[in-house]
């Protein structure tokens, strides 16, 4: 993790699925009671991510939106981004290039 003033930058790795996502929400929930002005959570490291993992990424980014942060997918790999196209979920999430 990586923090600055207004934005804080998770570098995430391995898989987002129904076995991990109950740890990434913890961590951007614990965030969100006193949030930075932007959350990202850098993809680069993301090997996989199920249905769990996308419809956990849209809640965390509509928490975020609550609690007046925004909430950002940054390095997002080529699959994961097909995954994002074809699921019609790209629109619901903020993709940055970078983190």
């Amino acid at each position: 993790m990586e923090q600055a003033p207004d934005e804080v930058v998770f570098h995430l790795a391995g898989e987002i699925d129904v076995l991990t996502v109950t740890q990434l929400s913890a961590m951007v929930n614990d965030l969100l009671q006193d949030p930075p002005t932007r959350i990202v959570l850098d993809m680069a490291g993301v090997t996989f991510c199920d249905s769990q993992g996308l419809g956990t990424l849209v809640v965390l980014s509509r928490k975020a939106q609550h609690a007046r942060a925004v909430l950002a997918l940054a390095n997002v790999g080529d699959f994961l981004m097909r995954v994002l196209d074809i699921t019609g979920l790209r629109s619901a999430l903020m993709i940055s290039s970078t983190a």
